[in-house]
């Protein structure tokens, strides 16, 4: 799903948090698909919360798309993400990214991050309904994306220049991929 320098994460929410990966329609696209993700792609993946982050009083809790393949579904096809709970898309270098919306069926706020300081932030940004879908995302390098329910970011008051300190659980450190 990296393209050069840019990653193109498919925000999908019918089971996704928010977003989460495709690639760009015009850089490259998903030639094969395992039968895996096409059961996954009905219902979207559920990932373990193995992070969490502190917003002001509010504890985030965090699923972790660490590997391409999880971070292509991310938060496609799912229905609903609670309040304090979102995914978190880990990057092992800073680089440019992009996110769409195809395939995901609920509005969805991405925070991107660099060294745990908020870079830029997407707000309620709505599922596709045609093709070719928008992107999202700074032209800045990023090394995190959190996705949260679509209005959450403005009611934390999360804003670019924050301190968003993302926690691995111990028993779930990030793994590079």
């Amino acid at each position: 799903m990296i393209s050069g320098s840019i990653l193109v994460l498919g925000l999908l929410i019918n089971g996704c948090s928010a977003p989460v990966v495709s690639v760009s329609p015009e850089k490259n696209s998903i030639s094969q698909t395992s039968e895996f993700s096409l059961a996954l792609a009905k219902v979207g993946q559920m990932l373990p919360v193995s992070a969490q982050v502190k917003i002001g009083d509010q504890l985030i809790q965090l699923e972790v798309a660490r590997t391409v393949e999880q971070q292509s579904m991310g938060l496609m096809y799912r229905s609903a993400l609670d309040a304090n709970h979102g995914m978190l898309f880990p990057f092992s270098l800073p680089r440019p990214v992009s996110f769409w919306m195809k395939n995901v069926v609920i509005d969805l706020d991405m925070v991107f991050l660099r060294n745990g300081q908020v870079v830029s932030v997407s707000s309620n940004v709505p599922p596709c309904k045609a093709e070719p879908c928008p992107v999202y995302g700074p032209k800045d390098s990023i090394d995190q994306v959190i996705e949260l329910r679509g209005g959450r970011a403005m009611e934390l008051g999360i804003k670019p220049g924050d301190r968003l300190p993302v926690q691995f659980n111990p028993k779930n450190p990030i793994s590079s991929s």
